[in-house]
């Protein structure tokens, strides 16, 4: 059983939505205070910096996607969330999602676990960007998520990985 299986078999996630290529989940500068389950398909969540989009996270299958910032704050936030690959996704109001934490002892530790699981993936993806090296930082995603490179397009992974789709795609040969 997955960590997050307890809150997939919650009563959290209430609506469901087909989401086709290339739509937005979320849009930038808006409040998002809900969580995504993605059932299937795939989505990036992105920021404009000086009018050039940079990915900074992925979802696919089994995934659980949120504009983390606006989630916490209900303030705007830059992020935007947009379906790569049609997607099944399955969203929970956060009122709903913070009873449910809080509606017993194993609920609020597997979310202290979710939020620690979070926590790393942010320290590795912040050291992913500091390697100057592009083989580094390809080298250090694959090890950590190989299913990655099966299931995103390359142009959105070389984005995420700050270098060329060219570079990628000799790195990927070797």
């Amino acid at each position: 059983m997955s960590l997050l299986e307890p809150l997939y078999q919650s009563n959290i996630f209430s609506e469901r939505f087909i989401f086709k290529r290339n739509e937005y989940v979320k849009l930038p500068h808006t409040v998002d205070s809900k969580i995504y389950y993605i059932k299937s398909g795939s989505v990036k969540i992105s920021i404009y910096n000086n009018d050039e989009e940079q990915i900074i996270r992925f979802g696919y299958n089994g995934d659980l996607i949120v504009a983390l910032d606006s989630f916490i704050t209900e303030q705007n936030s830059e992020f935007f969330i947009q379906v790569i690959k049609k997607s099944e996704i399955w969203i929970g109001k956060k009122q709903d999602f913070i009873n449910w934490i809080y509606s017993s002892a194993e609920n609020i530790d597997l979310y202290i676990k979710i939020l620690e699981d979070l926590v790393l993936q942010q320290i590795e993806r912040e050291k992913d960007l500091l390697v100057e090296s592009p083989k580094i930082r390809f080298e250090r995603v694959f090890e950590r998520n190989p299913k990655l490179f099966q299931i995103i397009p390359n142009k959105h992974i070389a984005n995420y990985l700050r270098m060329s789709p060219e570079t990628l795609s000799r790195l990927k040969k070797r």
